[in-house]
């Protein structure tokens, strides 16, 4: 697996794919009890998504890890409060508010807003 690992992170995913089809299980087993299966069918159905040294070299993350982190701080923090409830829309504009703090884009904001 780390070997498959630092193949995704230098981008080469053929040879990731290539390493997984001899244990590609069979059409017949149940696709909940197939796990090469799905990992298999989770990166041919997403071509163009694992581009991780660009991803890397911008100092991006390529986990999901801080962004289920950020679900708790950044929504779950205001959105569920004791005895609140929100509209969809309402939820919505706070979502916005919310992301553009977190993204240190808060004041940017403001100030194209009164810009227009």
């Amino acid at each position: 697996m780390a070997r498959q690992k630092e193949g995704l992170k230098t981008g080469d995913l053929g040879t990731v794919l290539a390493a997984l089809a001899p244990h590609v299980e069979p059409d017949t087993v149940p696709i909940d009890e197939a796990p090469v299966r799905r990992c298999q069918r989770y990166f041919v159905n997403r071509p163009g998504q694992f581009n991780y040294p660009a991803a890397i070299a911008a100092n991006l993350p390529i986990g999901s890890g801080e962004v289920e982190s950020a679900h708790r701080y950044v929504i779950q923090n205001r959105l569920k409060l004791p005895g609140a409830w929100w509209k969809p829309e309402n939820a919505q504009a706070m979502l916005n508010l919310r992301c553009l703090r977190a993204n240190h884009r808060w004041n940017d904001y403001w100030t194209n807003l009164h810009a227009a």
